[in-house]
């Protein structure tokens, strides 16, 4: 078992970037997510991908998706293939997005792996939901699936830890619950055999309903005795 935390931030410059990337760092975040939605100049890309040890993720979620981004769908894709070309290690894109084939075949030629994501904002995913994501995914050659659902009761999070663990055994899996039901599931997600789970930096400063700080999560950890 392995516990590994994303740090995802949401930055409107490159600067704050920069910063926010140093404060994850100094709080051990095995990995950093960089949502791209609110910056307007790209000129940095290069600089924030290589700013730090943890592998960067380049994530840029439309408002459909709850994201913040304001723009054109195809602004949206060439901004994460800027961002793949500039050296970030992964690039989140939703298995929602149109034209998605051409996307993954771009970002593999340029050397990134790719997350391929499925949120569900409004309620929780049965086990054959989730296992039809999970082989949608896998088809399109995903290198993380990503699946998250959420939590309208404490017993969703079961559903999801049983399928995580499941899944684990066939892809690198990312999968937990939103909502304040479903920190359980953000807690234990890694120890049920899940790639990473997400937390933000500190209190104020979440990018998805229910997520815990980082050290939020090493505490539980702490006291858990799983770290």
């Amino acid at each position: 078992m392995t516990i590994r935390i994303c740090v995802s931030i949401l930055p409107q410059t490159i600067a704050e970037t920069l910063n926010l990337i140093e404060k994850a760092e100094d709080c051990r975040a095995d990995f950093i997510e960089v949502r791209l939605d609110l910056i307007k100049d790209y000129k940095g890309l290069a600089d924030v991908a290589n700013h730090g040890k943890a592998p960067m993720i380049a994530t840029n979620r439309p408002f459909s998706c709850q994201g913040k981004f304001s723009g054109s769908e195809i602004e949206r894709q060439q901004i994460l293939l800027k961002a793949a070309r500039n050296g970030f290690e992964y690039v989140d894109v939703e298995l929602s997005t149109p034209k998605l084939e051409a996307l993954l075949k771009d970002l593999r030629q340029l050397g990134v792996k790719a997350i391929v994501s499925s949120h569900d904002f409004n309620r929780p995913l049965g086990l054959s939901e989730m296992y039809t994501i999970l082989a949608k995914e896998i088809a399109k050659e995903a290198d993380v699936c990503k699946i998250v659902t959420t939590a309208k009761t404490v017993k969703d999070n079961l559903t999801v830890l049983n399928f995580a663990s499941d899944a684990s055994r066939d892809a690198k899996i990312v999968c937990f619950c939103l909502g304040e039901l479903g920190k359980l599931s953000r807690i234990l997600s890694p120890v049920f055999g899940g790639f990473f789970t997400i937390a933000c930096l500190r209190r104020g400063s979440e990018t998805a309903s229910g997520q815990m700080s980082i050290q939020e999560m090493r505490d539980a950890y702490r006291v858990l005795r799983l770290a």
